[in-house]
């Protein structure tokens, strides 16, 4: 072979070899350097989490105003600014929008490419907001007693608690996803809990769309955690169903669609102890193997034994994908139980329960 024509096949190859590892280079920069900043901060943000022993000194606090006054140095001073009653009512709502700080932190900070899922997953405050507006008024309750402070409909939300007659809230929720919904609930079309369904159905569908259009680690990730929120919402209304003694036929219209096991054993089974028998089987049985005679007292151990399922796992992904959504994600789920634990400990203040007591309580809502 010529020397020319060695000296062009060399040329090429290197070619190809630098176009390659070019290619290879922005894709790894392009996958990965737009986590670095927010991820980084999160993990910060992660260290400043109340520890256990943090919980427990809010339990000493006795008065609300205590307790207001030991969390000035944490991230929710900028929320609690505006208690100046120390009611629950207002220290629930600071907390809240404190949550839907998070949420919109998030949205802000992470790569464009993922931060609306964050915007989708904040609608799920107004699925819940909704459902307990209308439920409130459908049982004739102060329906303004059940709105939470997060969401982006929290005006409609708002306006729906202080309509006079359920027509109106059809009004408020013209152009809205759950108008539909909603007026075949007025015409009795769909029971109250169906229409609740429907409004979950909706939102994990559209969480789910958005996951599985994303590529490669997002895509991983995020279809992950949308089929086990919707496994955990499914498991709860399957054995909530079997408690209150429902049929297959009666539970299969509150099932949501997308989730990871399959329902059906559950729902031929006849009461509650069966179905986790039958739950058993599935990858969840280790989840729930001992904490199974609680469950069969408590329905609410299971919700929290899920919730933090769901944690451990999206922890476990961020330890194997640690510039990935899997970090916001975790650090979401975790703030959240931080709320939750707030919330029940001001409400058990309130009610004058014994610093001790309150601790134990408290422990058991994460």
């Amino acid at each position: 072979m010529e020397a020319g024509a060695v000296s062009g096949i060399l040329n090429t190859t290197l070619a190809v070899v630098f176009v390659w590892v070019g290619y290879k280079t922005a894709k790894i920069v392009w996958k990965y350097t737009p986590y670095s900043y927010p991820n980084a901060r999160i993990k910060a943000m992660e260290a400043k989490l109340l520890t256990e022993q943090r919980f427990n000194e809010l339990a000493e606090s006795r008065t609300l105003q205590n307790f207001v006054v030991n969390l000035e140095d944490t991230d929710y001073k900028d929320y609690l600014t505006d208690v100046s009653a120390y009611t629950i009512e207002e220290i629930e709502r600071a907390l809240e929008k404190a949550l839907a700080g998070t949420y919109e932190l998030m949205i802000k900070i992470l790569p464009k490419r993922v931060s609306p899922f964050f915007g989708l997953m904040l609608e799920e405050w107004d699925v819940r907001n909704i459902a307990s507006v209308v439920k409130a008024k459908f049982a004739g309750d102060v329906a303004g007693d059940y709105v939470m402070e997060i969401g982006p409909m929290l005006p409609k939300v708002r306006a729906m608690a202080e309509a006079k007659t359920m027509e109106e809230i059809l009004v408020i929720l013209e152009g809205t996803p759950y108008e539909e919904p909603y007026q075949r609930l007025l015409l009795g079309e769909i029971s109250l809990q169906e229409f609740e369904t429907e409004l979950y159905r909706m939102h994990y569908g559209k969480l789910l769309r958005y996951a599985l259009s994303r590529k490669e680690d997002e895509r991983v990730i995020l279809e992950e955690f949308v089929r086990l929120k919707i496994d955990k919402t499914n498991i709860l209304t399957v054995l909530r169903a079997k408690a209150a003694g429902m049929t297959a036929e009666e539970i299969r219209p509150l099932v949501i669609p997308g989730g990871s096991i399959k329902l059906d054993p559950l729902l031929h089974v006849d009461d509650l102890s069966m179905a986790l028998a039958e739950l058993d089987s599935t990858k969840y049985g280790k989840v729930i193997r001992d904490v199974r005679e609680e469950v069969e007292r408590d329905l609410s151990v299971l919700e929290r034994v899920l919730e933090r399922h769901i944690l451990e796992r999206m922890n476990e992904l961020n330890r194997f994908y640690p510039l990935s959504v899997a970090a916001p994600l975790s650090y979401i789920l975790q703030r959240e139980r931080e709320v939750r634990k707030l919330r029940a400990i001001a409400k058990l203040i309130e009610d004058g329960v014994h610093p001790e007591r309150i601790k134990e309580l408290a422990g058991d809502v994460a």
